[in-house]
């Protein structure tokens, strides 16, 4: 049997699309058929919602993105002024993305271990599998910790978890954990220091759930943090509010789809005049015909007043496949190069960093 130290020996490699310029790839796929057709269109949406300068872009992650090895793509939209808020399960941006700030690593996993079958070994070795990827669940401890630390240092209030992320990032550049200090890039970090707020509707359904379960039980009965989902909820549509113009890029589905799309009815409820999201893109591999959420398409969306249908696109496959085509895409065409920053998170509340 492997030993700890053997299995945890290969990371995952984040992929870097400034070294790989795909716009001739992707424009060919424009005269072929199915789902590469369909990812062509989208990308080249993707490039019209970019330079469009009225639209506010929302980025949704759902399903194991950061571990598989597609973070530093998500840097990169953050660096490069390419969204302007994000909506996510806990996992990307907790158990993956501050996991890897504070210095650890997801590792690949061999063929052996996809079909479960010496999951027991790695139950007793402390190694948790995604698929075919692994992660140290003692060094995920750790996360956990640092999640309750952050919260002891918070004001004993309910906070939306925008507000729980940007301490994150706060505490990562407090601590040195920086390309500058030698450190990792990450979303959470370059998010804090371009001012792009990050949401994650089910937020303690991750690593910081147990970090805020830990504070809570030590806090007892007295005054403790807590995360207030109905604030991310009214945040989000108030920025909806402020820049009507919105585009959607969906990566998976799940609770950060529905919700980043609920904001335009939110925004009806309240009395605003906000359109649909003007742009709407998802890559997914669920199938329509359970009625889930996840896989409703776009144009299902349109029957709720929540996306326009001029310019939507649903790319079926996998993420790690089309994402770095269609990202890669909008870079290398430069779409982005006269996009001004919003600085969406300074709307919110005053921000001094």
């Amino acid at each position: 049997m492997a030993d700890k130290k053997t299995l945890l020996s290969q990371p995952i490699q984040h992929i870097d699309i400034k070294q790989h310029d795909v716009r001739a790839l992707v424009d060919a796929m424009h005269s072929m058929a199915y789902s590469s057709r369909d990812l062509a269109r989208a990308a080249e949406i993707y490039e019209r919602m970019l330079r469009d300068q009225d639209c506010g872009v929302i980025l949704c992650l759902a399903g194991s993105l950061i571990s598989a090895g597609l973070k530093q793509i998500f840097v990169d939209l953050v660096r490069n002024n390419m969204v302007d808020a994000i909506v996510s399960t806990g996992a990307n941006i907790v158990d993956q993305d501050f996991f890897e700030a504070l210095g650890f690593r997801h590792y690949i996993a061999g063929d052996e271990y996809k079909s479960g079958t010496q999951d027991g070994v790695l139950r007793e070795l402390m190694i948790d599998r995604i698929y075919d990827t692994f992660i140290d669940e003692e060094e995920l401890r750790i996360c956990d910790e640092t999640t309750q630390k952050i919260a002891d240092s918070l004001t004993l209030r309910p906070h939306s978890s925008r507000e729980f992320i940007r301490a994150m990032g706060a505490y990562l550049q407090q601590e040195g954990k920086t390309p500058a200090k030698g450190g990792t890039d990450s979303i959470v970090l370059a998010a804090y220091e371009k001012d792009v707020p990050i949401f994650c509707p089910a937020f303690s359904d991750c690593s910081a759930g147990f970090g805020l379960v830990a504070h809570q039980h030590a806090r007892q009965d007295k005054p403790k943090v807590s995360i207030d989902s109905v604030k991310d909820f009214y945040e989000l549509t108030q920025l909806k509010i402020a820049n009507p113009t919105t585009g959607l890029l969906m990566i998976g589905g799940g609770v950060p789809k529905n919700f980043a799309q609920d904001i335009v009815v939110a925004a009806d409820v309240l009395g605003a005049d906000a359109p649909m999201h003007k742009y709407a893109i998802q890559i997914t591999v669920a199938d329509v015909r359970d009625g889930a959420l996840s896989s409703s398409t776009l144009k299902e969306a349109s029957s709720w007043g929540k996306v326009d249908t001029t310019y939507e696109q649903m790319v079926y496959s996998e993420a790690t496949l089309a994402l770095p085509l269609l990202a890669g895409y909008a870079f290398h065409k430069g779409a982005f190069a006269e996009r001004k920053e919003r600085r969406w998170a300074r709307l919110l509340e005053p921000v001094t960093a």
